[in-house]
């Protein structure tokens, strides 16, 4: 060992060179950011990122389980109770699987946004796919953003899926190339919209779903349930399998028929696990008011003369068909068309033209129904409509069954000065979107058709016209559901034009007087005709006094009949819901 401190290294193998420079390099980037925020004095500090940082930080802290992180972090909406309770509910009882079965205008995507939302607050949910009718994938898109802050994307094209929240059409993502895209992937949350068009096992969209793999799952719908136990039974499936056991053990514990349970008790208990129904005659949600006018117009002698000659023609082929009314069901349709527009009638009459025989007797009775058409030179009834929307100074929807009244009444308004914009199913979503946009902005009027009221939401608008009725009260629901709804905060004027002399007459008498529908409760209409509907469909009940009646007089004693029947059965509902009575049925299973 050499003793000196500065001798040879014991091994000169490895002595380093005496010429070699080391070079030490320094990093100096932050000297120029700190001259340049000295001689600008600052910013020294971001407080705007601090606080923001410390909100992440503080919001990854979860203090109790069951607390609502999400709550805090909403942007555009402030829950109610019953959503909030809702989603709590689906969260931490039912952990992630159920069926939202509120009744319509409640917020079911209100709820299923919350649940959306505090998933992925806690990071439980990443990968999430919503599957909603074709005409609501826009709306979704723009709530889920604009309220709730949650990033989601309409489906475009096949690279779309590959967003973490994806909204489509049920349509689109069953058909191929989509449909192995979407079963080749692993979703947290599959939500569906519209979810009663799964109820039947044996279709493409209830199989797609079964194949779908996903760990949490709600199905949104304010119909789990209309005709059949069985239809019940297939969503519950679906949701969780073997909830209710496999269909035989479920038909051997709860059915008597397909419309009839038994063992309600038991059966109740198993639902609530896996389904929560919010009705609006609970007490807890306050509503505006519902004004109602009935409007009666006179027709033209043309027109009534249309009206008579329909009549007359559909009688006669019904009695022709030995009185066979499922033979009749197209044609009793003009009937309904003749108080709508005379052009609703024309169409339908080219239509039926053309399926017959050239040397059919038929033709000439619809060629002399044209010649009817051709005299009528004005709509009664657009004619009202327009003094109605002029005297309100008011947006409006208008509602008709029939497209070719909505295009007849689009060039009227229009022809007048008017703007007004079409809403039908046939319009794909981007104009559909368009043409709401519209109206929320520039138009004053919206004419939408049956097909294309599905599912939107109108609370900026709190007057509509029912241009023609339909026969099921439940459609006439559906469209007053349109404008008042949770959010509106104007009473909603409802206005009803009735032909007199006509069948409608006889209607809205029925729905109004007998029925009493615009007052009921809500919600407690569909009880009303579920039980109705276990004796006879009030439609074809409707189309018999048409074609069997000889008289104005003994029409309106048929359809007084009716109406008695109804008032019997909601005094049964009555005394059901005071304990008196505890027969059954398929509502009552929905809390009804």
């Amino acid at each position: 060992m050499n003793p000196h401190p500065l001798g040879p290294s014991p091994n000169p193998a490895v002595q380093p060179e005496r010429n070699s420079q080391i070079s030490i390099d320094f990093d100096r980037s932050w000297f120029s950011e700190l001259e340049t925020r000295h001689q600008k004095g600052g910013p020294w500090d971001d407080w705007k990122l601090f606080n923001l940082a410390l909100e992440a930080e503080t919001a990854s802290l979860v203090t109790s389980f069951e607390e609502m992180q999400c709550l805090k972090h909403l942007q555009g909406v402030t829950p109610l109770p019953h959503q909030t309770e809702t989603a709590r509910k689906v969260l931490f009882e039912m952990r992630g699987r159920a069926i939202l079965a509120d009744e319509v205008g409640l917020g079911k995507t209100i709820e299923a946004g919350l649940i959306l939302k505090e998933y992925i607050v806690r990071g439980l949910v990443k990968k999430v796919l919503i599957l909603v009718p074709a005409s609501l994938v826009l709306q979704w898109v723009r709530e889920l953003n604009q309220k709730f802050g949650i990033p989601a994307v309409a489906q475009k094209k096949e690279h779309s899926w590959h967003n973490d929240v994806v909204v489509a059409s049920m349509d689109t993502a069953k058909r191929d190339p989509h449909k192995n895209i979407l079963l080749n992937n692993e979703y947290d949350l599959v939500i569906v919209d519209e979810a009663h068009k799964l109820k039947n096992k044996k279709t493409t969209n209830y199989q797609f779903m079964l194949q779908l793999r996903k760990k949490y799952c709600l199905l949104l719908t304010a119909t789990p349930v209309q005709n059949d136990l069985g239809e019940l039974f297939n969503l519950i499936t679906l949701l969780k399998p073997g909830q209710l056991g496999g269909q035989s053990e479920f038909a051997a514990n709860f059915v008597v028929d397909k419309r009839q349970p038994k063992n309600e008790g038991q059966l109740k208990d198993e639902l609530a696990k896996v389904m929560i129904r919010n009705r609006r005659g609970d007490g807890e949600l306050e509503f505006t008011k519902r004004i109602v006018r009935n409007i009666d117009v006179e027709l033209s002698e043309e027109e009534k003369n249309l009206y008579h000659g329909v009549t007359s023609f559909i009688k006669d082929q019904y009695n022709a068909a030995g009185g066979d009314l499922n033979s009749m069901l197209s044609l009793v349709t003009l009937q309904r068309e003749v108080c709508s527009s005379r052009d609703a009638v024309f169409v339908t009459l080219v239509n039926l033209s053309k399926k017959l025989a050239p040397d059919s007797p038929i033709r000439d009775r619809i060629w002399d129904l044209v010649d009817l058409i051709r005299q009528i030179k004005a709509n009664s009834k657009a004619e009202k409509a327009m003094e109605l929307i002029r005297e309100m100074n008011d947006k409006v929807i208008v509602f008709t069954e029939y497209r070719a009244t909505q295009e007849y009444l689009l060039k009227y308004f229009r022809d007048r000065g008017m703007t007004a914009v079409p809403y039908r199913g046939g319009m794909n979503r981007g104009k559909k979107d368009w043409m709401m946009d519209l109206f929320r902005g520039r138009a004053q009027v919206m004419i939408a058709t049956e097909a294309g009221g599905e599912g939107i939401n109108l609370q900026f608008c709190h007057q509509m016209i029912n241009f023609d009725l339909p026969w099921n009260p439940m459609r006439v629901e559906q469209r007053i559901g349109r404008v008042h709804r949770l959010g509106q905060t104007n009473d909603v004027h409802i206005y009803n034009l009735s032909t007199k002399g006509t069948i409608e007459e006889h209607i809205l008498h029925l729905l109004h007087e007998k029925i009493n529908m615009f007052e009921l409760v809500i919600g407690h209409l569909d009880v009303i005709l579920e039980r109705f509907e276990k004796q006879h469909s009030l439609e074809k009940s409707i189309y018999q006094i048409i074609l069997e009646s000889g008289s104005e007089e003994e029409i309106a004693s048929r359809v007084d009949s009716l109406g008695r029947e109804f008032h019997t059965i909601k005094s049964e509902l009555d005394a059901e819901a005071e304990g008196t009575d505890h027969e059954g049925g398929l509502q009552q299973l929905l809390g009804g």
